[in-house]
């Protein structure tokens, strides 16, 4: 599985003597080569078979080990040692943001830290490798050796990093923190206003922002977080809307003051039916870039190794799969705002007109090699909400329907997505791929697949599923310029920014039999 080593082609192997007992196999033998596809497989999917504590643990010991029966000369140590600090730095490099704040990992680069300082005198040559992890965590030799000393060795140093200690943990996914995120405000019982906000936002702001969209008085609002089923928290204006992690504090509904934290509707779904009057005003191309640069602000956020973590669950923190998690969400909501827009329309001409819009979205959003929202769309015409609309469907021109079976045959799941993946393929980077179709990749591989033989790691299986995570970066890469981005009209973005959307099925299913009632 490795292959031969070449003058060309040289390895440096580190083994890495594991135990894991949570998935009782024993003693496992790892080797991960630097230079070299491996290691990046390595990286990418350790979490499917062991924890991030115990990959510490064997760094640790291995950087320390003496050697065979405890004979190793200097130079062997020090090539050891370069070995195991090269595996760090590549992993610390690559998977940054799921480190910065695990607390294993935190104790594991202090700890490692100590030991290359008491290492520096009888190998120098590790000093490049020291100024590295100063760098990236911020460590500073005489904070480290105070801290270290004999006289003050106790796991309670052993502890988290300051912020300012963190603040060298600068990634593509850490620029979340800086970049506008997505908030759900329920405006009745089953609909809300999906709103790009930043993750700072106050309780005020927010309320603001919704009234400015209803078109009523901010002071007769109040803001409510349900916490739980039956807990509910009245927000004050200077509370925060999001997390630390940057997720909500919880699912957020407005009500009029004077309803005290009675969630019941301030307005119904006739009052909303002006916006898909506006839609129908907006141009197709703009509108479609509008999604589009949505979607890639949240895709460009998204790390590889989140496809893992979000597969195998291996005590998974919120933070570690944010991005991903927002762009199934976005995945959802642009299916259910399909819906919601063309169910919410009660005259015959306009719906027709809706869906006549609706396909052009969707192919200008394949054109814009965006197609996590160009399945969306055309997932959210074809639920059977909207779908079983025939009087609607009858009226839509023929050539719209060819176009819309041409962009359907893309979304047909036969011969395993044969024709989606043949379309992507022939698409220039960036782009954005059908997000829950790498998932279900994954998935696949990971039960067709065992993870060990023998007591040793299946290494083709972890080679298999680092190639499908490995795409989001491929996709993300932008060498020639060909950026997904482009310029839309304010009021499209405007529209995009502030939709409203109906989560409730049953409620959608209403509105389309009240459209076309069952004969």
């Amino acid at each position: 599985m490795v292959g031969e080593m070449t003058a060309r082609k040289r390895f440096n192997v580190i083994g890495l003597c594991l135990t894991d007992a949570s998935c009782g196999c024993g003693r496992l033998i790892l080797e991960a080569y630097t230079a070299d596809t491996l290691l990046d497989d390595f990286l990418l999917t350790y979490p499917v078979f062991m924890s991030t504590s115990d990959l510490c643990q064997a760094l640790l010991g291995h950087y320390c080990t003496k050697g065979h029966r405890g004979k190793e000369d200097g130079k062997d140590a020090l090539e050891r040692k370069q070995k195991v600090l090269h595996l760090v730095s590549q992993w610390v490099s690559l998977c940054r943001n799921f480190l910065r704040d695990d607390e294993q990992v935190k104790v594991f680069m202090k700890t490692l830290y100590r030991y290359m300082l008491d290492d520096l005198y009888a190998h120098p040559a590790l000093e490049m490798y020291l100024r590295e992890l100063q760098k990236l965590y911020q460590l500073h030799r005489r904070q480290v050796q105070e801290e270290y000393s004999p006289q003050r060795k106790s796991r309670a140093l052993f502890h988290q990093l300051s912020l300012k200690e963190m603040a060298g943990l600068q990634s593509r996914d850490t620029q979340r923190e800086t970049k506008e995120v997505l908030c759900h405000v329920y405006i009745t019982l089953d609909s809300y206003l999906s709103l790009r906000v930043h993750p700072g936002l106050l309780a005020q702001e927010l309320l603001q922002t919704v009234a400015d969209r209803m078109d009523v008085s901010a002071a007769d609002l109040v803001l409510v977080a349900i916490t739980y089923p039956g807990g509910r928290l009245l927000l004050q204006p200077q509370d925060r809307v999001f997390s630390q992690s940057s997720r909500l504090v919880g699912r957020l509904h407005v009500c009029r003051r004077d309803l005290g934290e009675a969630l019941s509707p301030f307005t119904d779904n006739t009052e909303l039916q002006q916006r898909t009057a506006h839609l129908l005003t907006l141009n197709t191309w703009d509108v479609a870039v509008a999604l589009s640069n949505v979607d890639w602000n949240i895709f460009v956020s998204v790390h590889e190794q989140e496809l893992v973590y979000f597969t195998f669950s291996r005590q998974t923190s919120s933070s570690q799969t944010a991005s991903l998690e927002q762009l199934l969400q976005r995945c959802d909501e642009i299916q259910l705002w399909v819906m919601t827009e063309v169910l919410l329309c009660a005259t015959l001409c306009k719906r027709v007109q809706l869906i006549k819009k609706f396909i052009k979205i969707a192919a200008h959003c394949k054109a814009q090699r965006n197609l996590h929202g160009f399945f969306a769309i055309i997932m959210g015409l074809n639920t059977a909400a909207v779908s079983r609309l025939t009087h609607t469907w009858e009226k839509v021109p023929g050539k719209f329907k060819k176009l819309f079976s041409e962009l359907e045959t893309i979304t047909d799941p036969s011969f395993n997505h044969k024709a989606y993946r043949e379309s992507f393929k022939k698409m220039k980077a960036p782009k954005i791929p059908f997000i829950p179709l790498l998932l279900k990749d994954i998935t696949f591989i990971h039960e067709g697949n065992k993870t060990f033989h023998d007591n040793l790691v299946n290494f083709e299986k972890l080679h298999m599923i680092a190639d499908t995570a490995r795409l989001i970066r491929q996709c993300q890469n932008d060498q020639m310029g060909n950026g997904v981005t482009q310029k839309s009209s304010a009021e499209a973005r405007s529209y995009i920014d502030h939709l409203h959307i109906i989560d409730n099925q049953q409620t959608l299913f209403e509105l389309s039999n009240r459209l076309e009632p069952r004969c």
